[in-house]
């Protein structure tokens, strides 16, 4: 089983009181996907993304990430990258006064080059491990949660852990979020 990016201690503090959560897919949602995206030098926040997550922060929504990496499973990067990106993306979102309560990635994937990672795994959308793995850790209202991603296999993934799903076209991803129904933020 993969482990999440951070220590569980955040998730076994938390008030057990449940709350609504927003899932973020991470390349071409919160930032510009242009292909195996795993060293700050590389990467670019989609516009409105780190304000998008203060948003539900400032909601007071439990905010994670959900994200695939076959590049892992591919070769291309280890698991110690995203770590390293993942924090270094909390502290750029902690610069703004946002940050994320959790972190998910699955790096299997059925046809990877790197024999470990040759899976397929219940964390990689479409499937909804990920998700779930998250609402076992953190009391999430589930009927007030949503997912935010930029392609059908999550949507699937939201589907399938019984939140709604949300497909964000691109643009800004703040006045995307902002244009959610009230009901779902």
């Amino acid at each position: 089983m993969v482990a999440p990016d951070s220590t569980g201690d955040d998730a076994l503090n938390a008030p057990r009181t449940p709350r609504p959560a927003v899932f973020f897919d991470r390349d071409g949602v919160l930032n510009v996907d242009t292909g195996y995206v795993h060293a700050p030098e590389d990467f670019r926040w989609v516009d409105g993304a780190r304000e998008a997550v203060r948003h539900f922060n400032a909601l007071g929504h439990l905010v994670f990430v959900v994200t695939n990496q076959s590049g892992v499973a591919r070769g291309y990067y280890g698991e110690a990258e995203v770590a390293a990106l993942h924090g270094w993306m909390a502290d750029e979102l902690a610069a703004i006064g946002a940050h994320v309560d959790d972190w998910r990635y699955c790096p299997f994937h059925p046809d990877a080059a790197v024999p470990a990672y040759r899976a397929v795994h219940p964390w990689r959308k479409p499937a909804p491990g990920m998700i779930l793995d998250l609402m076992d850790h953190w009391p999430v209202a589930r009927d007030h949660s949503l997912l935010i991603g930029d392609q059908p296999s999550d949507m699937e993934a939201a589907a399938a852990a019984g939140i709604a799903g949300h497909l964000f076209p691109g643009g800004d991803l703040l006045a995307f979020a902002r244009g959610l129904r009230s009901s779902q933020v």
